[in-house]
């Protein structure tokens, strides 16, 4: 079978190993792509029900506004979804996962992108990883490594991370309007402000 191989490479042909290593690299690529273009769709429709106009969410999201009320119209003929609480204190996983990944996000800035919870952070912003348990819980090690590590560079960070870490150690059975996508996304840009108003 060695042998096999090594003619493979020697004809200039890819193993099974390393198309699929590509092929999973594209997937992932893909996935990414999707999944983002529904998040703007549903952050579109949540910005509307805030009443904001198609004109100026087109101009914040970079689209034309016919490109924008077709999105609108597209799903449920323009249902808007109710409106959606915006304080930092909510209790339900994603919130608190959102609010996890804006504090990794600014540790990592802060640092210079020197910070051990780094690749972490940018494979979750490309969709590389998912917020998974498994994944969650791989960022709070890093994360604490980095608080341990730069205390005194991070004002701020340690206590927010605490908060964090205690609601999602006993998450509460909170209901929510949102998909858990666009609560991530909005939990994660309200800690960001959040901490840069407390530097």
């Amino acid at each position: 079978m060695a042998g096999t191989e090594d003619t493979r490479q020697d004809s200039g042909a890819l193993t099974e190993e390393q198309a699929g290593r590509m092929l999973a690299g594209m997937n992932e690529v893909i996935r990414a792509g999707e999944e983002m273009r529904k998040l703007r769709a549903e952050m579109i429709k949540l910005f509307a029900g805030f009443g904001w106009t198609q004109d100026k969410i087109a101009e914040l999201a970079d689209m034309s506004q016919p490109a924008v009320s077709k999105q609108m119209t597209k799903d449920k003929a323009g249902e808007l979804p109710p409106p959606m609480r915006l304080h930092l204190d909510q209790r339900d996983v994603p919130w608190l996962e959102g609010r996890l990944w804006g504090l990794a996000e600014t540790v990592s800035e802060t640092l210079d992108e020197g910070a051990a919870c780094t690749r972490c952070v940018d494979a979750l912003g490309r969709g590389k990883k998912r917020f998974t348990p498994r994944h969650v819980d791989e960022l709070r090690r890093l994360l604490e490594e980095d608080l341990r590590r730069h205390q005194a560079q991070l004002p701020g960070c340690r206590a927010a991370y605490d908060e964090i870490s205690r609601r999602l150690d006993i998450p509460a059975k909170a209901t929510a309007t949102g998909s858990a996508s666009v609560r991530r996304a909005l939990a994660r840009e309200i800690q960001r402000d959040r901490l840069r108003d407390d530097a």
